[in-house]
This record gives structure tokens, C-alpha cells and sequence, in this order.
């Protein structure tokens, strides 16, 4: 499987204080030790670099992600994801906007998404998008 891991579990996972034992940081450890296919993108490592008030931690983060590919967003990825969120919420689903360029990459790019973020599970319910499901 061809992963795209959320900032919501890669928080997690870099927790101190977080149990290692959620079904998702379960699951991103398995596919790491597993040599399964874990991708990024730069929004999420922003993202992830936002929520750490440390430079030593930030940098640990950096060098952890170097060994991850990364999917790049162009211009037609950022006009489907608007597209994408239009025809969301023609249908009552209101998605932000990196949410929404983040389910385009993974349609693009045939990626399964691994995040908490129960928004996705209704993008994936009303789009080809591919989620990994409950406990992974």
C-alpha cells in the first residue's frame, strides 16, 4: 500500500507522551518497518513543524522526513482541489482548503490516506479517495 500520512497521526506519533499503541501510530510504525510506500507532502511536514516550539525538535522532524518522497502539488492539482470542494459541498460537505488539496493529491497520485481526521472518511464515502479505516 501507498501511503499519504496525515499531520493528525504524525503528531501523534511524535508525541512523548502518546501511547504507541493507537491503531493509526500502530499502523504508520508497520508500514515504516515494513518498508511500505510513505509519502509527504510539503503542507503537511508545515504543518508539522508549526506545532513544535522547539528547534532541536524541529530539526529531528526535518531529518526524519528527508527519507520521505514527496508529492507536489501544480497548478492542476490546486484547481481540482477546488473543484473537489465545490462538488463536496454541493452535497453538505464542508472541507478546508488543505484538506481538500490533500484528498486531491491522494487521488492523483493513487495514494491511501492514514490520518484521525474523521472528515476524510466522508470525502472517501462520496469520491474514490482511500482511507485507512478504524484501527488499521
Amino acid at each position: 500500500m501507498r501511503l499519504l500520512v496525515d499531520t493528525s497521526v504524525w503528531s501523534l506519533a511524535f508525541r512523548r507522551n502518546a501511547p504507541s499503541t493507537l491503531p493509526k501510530v500502530r499502523r504508520l510504525a508497520r508500514a515504516l518497518r515494513d518498508g511500505e510506500q510513505v509519502f509527504t507532502t510539503g503542507l503537511i511536514l508545515q504543518e508539522l513543524l508549526q506545532g513544535i516550539p522547539d528547534p532541536a525538535g524541529r530539526q529531528a522532524v526535518l531529518e526524519r522526513f528527508r527519507a520521505l518522497p514527496r508529492v507536489v502539488p501544480d497548478v492542476q492539482d490546486h484547481i481540482d482541489a477546488a473543484e473537489l470542494r465545490h462538488r463536496l459541498a454541493a452535497q453538505g460537505v464542508r472541507v478546508g482548503t488543505i484538506d481538500a488539496l490533500l484528498a486531491q493529491l491522494c487521488l492523483r497520485h493513487d495514494l491511501t490516506l492514514l490520518t484521525t481526521d474523521l472528515t476524510f472518511n466522508r470525502i472517501a464515502e462520496l469520491t474514490p479517495l482511500s482511507v485507512v479505516r478504524g484501527g488499521a
